[in-house]
Order: C-alpha cells, then structure tokens, then sequence
C-alpha cells in the first residue's frame, strides 16, 4: 500500500499464504455469502494480517480463516475482522486485518515464523 501510516502494534513478517473468503459475517448476525474473493497474504503479526485482492470487502466484517503454514503442525483455526482497506500499486485492494480471541498457542507458532524468516534474510 502506498503512503500509509505505520498502523502496526507488532512486527510483521512477509509470508505466502493462499486464503479464500466465502463468507463475511457482522456482530449484529448480518451475514454476506457467495463472495468467492481468493485471497493473498502478504505478512503476518500476532496482532493480524495483511492481504491484497482483487474483490471489494466490507470494513467491520468478520471472516473464519483458516492459516497453513510450513508445517502441518503450524495451521491455526482464527477469527479475522477487517479493519482497514488501501489500493496497491497494481490497483487490487490491500486489507490490514486484526485476529480475534487468538489463542495463546499462536505465539508460540509466530516465533517460529519469525525466526524463519530472519534466516532467510
């Protein structure tokens, strides 16, 4: 995303994750189907993520994701809220989104994420 205020609480760390979106959902039971928006991750925190698409998501809405990582050890069942919508240079829309009631195990699966990827730096 171009020009945007650092809006992070923690680090994030590039990552290639394929998602897909079939369903968002509000607090309030207010539901949108039939989506079908694939999905780029391009980083990770223990706070979020941030991905690109080419479809346009509500901000406020939930989705359920489900993040495979390297291992089959390291896959996490989450919550996702969107929380803030950009453009990136390509033209598809870059999302900024927080984890909800994430589980305490995740820190333990993001170190090790964080450690891979300074290693591969």
């Amino acid at each position: 995303m171009e020009n945007s205020i650092e809006q992070r609480r923690s680090k994030r760390v590039p990552v290639s994750l394929s998602l897909e979106v079939s369903s968002l959902f509000k607090q309030d039971n207010v539901k949108v189907s039939n989506i079908n928006a694939p999905i780029t991750v391009h980083n990770i925190s223990k706070n979020g993520i941030g991905f690109s698409t080419e479809s346009t998501l509500p901000i406020g809405y939930y989705f359920n994701a489900r993040l495979e990582f390297s291992s089959k050890d390291e896959s996490l069942n989450c919550v996702v809220c969107i929380v803030r919508r950009g453009k990136t240079r390509d033209g598809r829309q870059f999302y900024g989104c927080e984890f909800v009631g994430m589980s305490p195990v995740f820190d333990y699966i993001f170190e090790g994420i964080e450690q891979r990827a300074e290693e591969k730096h």
